[in-house]
Order: C-alpha cells, then structure tokens, then sequence
C-alpha cells in the first residue's frame, strides 16, 4: 500500500489544472457595505427612538414633583451654581497664579523657561526705541535752544 500525503495550500488549490482563486465582484462589496451600513444604522434608530420614549416618561413623571419644589429647587441650584463657580474660578486663577510665579522665578534665577527669547528680543527692541527717542530729544532740544540764541538779540550790540 502506497501511501499519498498531500497538504492543501487553499492559494494553490487546483481545480481542473487551474489554480482557483477567489475574486469578489464590487457588486457583492456594495452589497456587503450597504447590509452594513443598513444594520447600523437602522440599531441606532431604534436606539434613539428607545432613548426618546425614556426620556418622555421620566419627563412626565418628574415634571409634578419640579413643580412642587421649583420653590426650593431654584434658588438652590443658583446657590450651587454660583458656589462651584467660584470655586472653579479661585481654583484657576490660583494655578495661574503658581504657573506665573515659577516661570517668573525661573527667568530670574537664570532658567530659560518657554517665552524667555521673545521677552528678551522685546525688552532689546524698547531699550533701543527708548535711547532713539531720547537721542531724537536731546537733538530737538538742542536745536531749539541753538534757534534761540541765533536768531535772538545779539550781545555786542
């Protein structure tokens, strides 16, 4: 007895001495796409619709119950309202606060925190507009006294 081992290679499988291969049709891609497509869209649909009928329910169940108690139901969630407002608002003006402060210390100790370059290109383009304007002046000054006792009464008269 002979025995004959053979492997399947499903990419080589032959079939009437032609290599078989499966090829699908761009029509069965849309197909498949579109069942998709239609699957999903259609669950959400129907999530949506569940979620809303939810949503009436609870709104006609509490609506009575807000109406009784609107009285101290408003003026409690103003007060809230503003209570976690503040709080927010200290919170992050405190870590504004530490955040100038360590880059202040940090460029003054002699660090190099982020925006350092710029504060110094823009302290040079002052210090050189500032010695500009007092050399613009001192030239006007003295210029106009110089206009002045030229164009006055002469001395020797």
């Amino acid at each position: 007895m002979t025995d004959i081992h053979q492997t399947y290679n499903p990419q080589h499988h032959s079939l009437g001495g032609a290599t078989h291969q499966q090829h699908v049709s761009p029509r069965v891609h849309q197909a498949v796409k579109a069942a998709t497509a239609a699957t999903a869209g259609g669950s959400l649909l129907v999530l949506s619709g569940l979620i809303l009928a939810g949503t009436v329910i609870a709104l006609t169940i509490a609506t009575p119950l807000l109406v009784i108690f609107s009285p101290v139901l408003v003026p409690a969630v103003i007060t809230v309202f503003l209570i976690v407002t503040g709080f927010l608002t200290s919170g992050g003006f405190g870590v504004a606060a530490v955040t100038v402060l360590s880059w202040i210390y940090r460029y003054a100790t002699g660090g190099h925190p982020p925006g350092a370059d710029s504060l110094d290109q823009a302290r040079d383009k002052l210090g050189y507009k500032a010695r500009e304007m007092k050399g613009r002046a001192e030239h006007a000054t003295g210029m106009g006294q110089h206009h002045i006792t030229g164009g006055g009464l002469r001395a020797d008269m």
